[in-house]
């Protein structure tokens, strides 16, 4: 099987659907604004809980970056990867990249104070779950067997990342 096609088959790259689902959000506050999210905090509080936020998510980020670095696989959904990431913030999760754009979400939601963007995390997490982490899966366990098989039984797919 060729490199351009072994691999997950993902509906789209995760970091491309947080981008849509954000500008979707900031659009949607413009045409249809619900006002309370910047109602429920001053300004400077929601900038710094967003920026908080946003520094958890890249901490997390970095850290499965790293460990995906260290086990010498890509971190591009549309490469093959070469081995399992299963230690660091992998013991801890199976998915803390996503779990990562998760906490982003929030903190620009909070930071923008976009009502939309915080309930776009719905539809975000349900194609995030059904479109990127169960291929995901499905092919880890093709392409890595019992390997992939114990390391599910034993680290929670949204486990918590800290």
């Amino acid at each position: 099987m060729s490199s351009e096609r072994d691999n997950a088959g993902v509906i789209a790259l995760p970091p491309l659907i947080f981008l849509v689902t954000f500008a979707v959000g900031l659009i949607l506050d413009r045409l249809a604004p619900i006002g309370a999210a910047a109602a429920m905090l001053p300004r400077s509080w929601r900038i710094i809980l967003g920026a908080i936020l946003l520094l958890i998510g890249g901490w997390i980020v970095f850290r499965a970056i790293r460990t995906f670095g260290r086990v010498g696989t890509p971190v591009d959904v549309r490469k093959t990867p070469l081995a399992l990431a299963t230690g660091d913030i992998y013991t801890r999760t199976r998915n803390p990249m996503y779990q990562a754009i998760a906490v982003g979400l929030i903190g620009l939601s909070v930071a923008f104070a976009s009502d939309w963007t915080a309930l776009l995390l719905v539809p975000w997490a349900l194609v995030m779950h059904f479109g990127v982490v169960l291929r995901e899966e499905r092919y880890l366990e093709g392409k890595f067997g019992d390997d992939y098989r114990r390391y599910r039984e034993q680290v929670p797919r949204y486990g918590w990342p800290l």
